[in-house]
């Protein structure tokens, strides 16, 4: 085994990279003093959501219902039902950033919808991914040759790496600008995606040559 001096370093890299799909949910209500009305009104709504998505065809690239909400709306003294509430939500996934603000805006419109995002991301696969990591090793690199010249020695082996961790910008709104569409009166958004800054840490280990830039101080 090679004895020597060890050189601890720390590798980054940070790639800022194009969103790849973006995401944002929707959400229909429905409010009734009749349990079946309610019922009728969210199944209605929901439905319509659900056509008006459809309708964009490999634009979307997955719609997946989350929480379905139905309770009875009950007087503070006793149990005396008042109303019916519910609510469905859905999170869809676009690949086609051009067709986005439309898709929002009309859903918007419907009938007791809410809608929340979008949410801009890279895939969980995305190659970026191994590009910062391998950007990473190769900063790890380089910083511990550039200590290893300075102490006037060479960098011998690798004795150790360890992933520090890969993050990811928090997910932000985009920024939007609204205009008045001409031929239906409905508003227009242009919604610009949200850059995505991949950044990737390793720590390294080296084992270098016998440092000759170190002597004892004169006296």
């Amino acid at each position: 085994m090679v004895d020597g001096p060890i050189l601890a370093v720390r590798g980054e890299a940070t790639h800022e990279v194009p969103a790849e799909v973006v995401r944002f949910s929707v959400t229909v209500a429905a409010r009734d003093k009749d349990r079946q009305a309610t019922l009728r009104r969210l199944a209605d709504r929901a439905e319509a959501v659900r056509s008006l998505i459809d309708g964009y065809g490999a634009a979307i690239e997955r719609r997946e219902t989350g929480a379905l909400y139905v309770s009875p709306e009950i007087k503070r003294s006793g149990e005396k039902v008042v109303a019916y509430s519910g609510s469905v939500s859905t999170t869809v996934t676009v690949a086609d950033f051009a067709v986005l603000g439309e898709l929002m805006l009309r859903l918007a419109d419907q009938e007791q919808t809410s809608i929340s995002g979008p949410w801009w991301e890279l895939r969980p696969g995305s190659p970026v991914h191994r590009e910062a990591r391998r950007a990473a090793i190769a900063d790890a690199i380089s910083v511990a040759r550039d200590y290893a010249e300075a102490l006037g020695a060479r960098v011998v082996a690798l004795v150790e790496v360890a992933d520090s961790g890969m993050q990811m910008q928090p997910m932000m709104m985009a920024r939007a600008s609204f205009a008045e569409a001409a031929d239906a009166g409905m508003p227009s958004i242009d919604l610009d995606p949200q850059v995505q800054s991949v950044h990737a840490t390793i720590d390294a280990r080296f084992r270098i040559s016998t440092p000759t830039a170190i002597s004892d101080p004169v006296d």
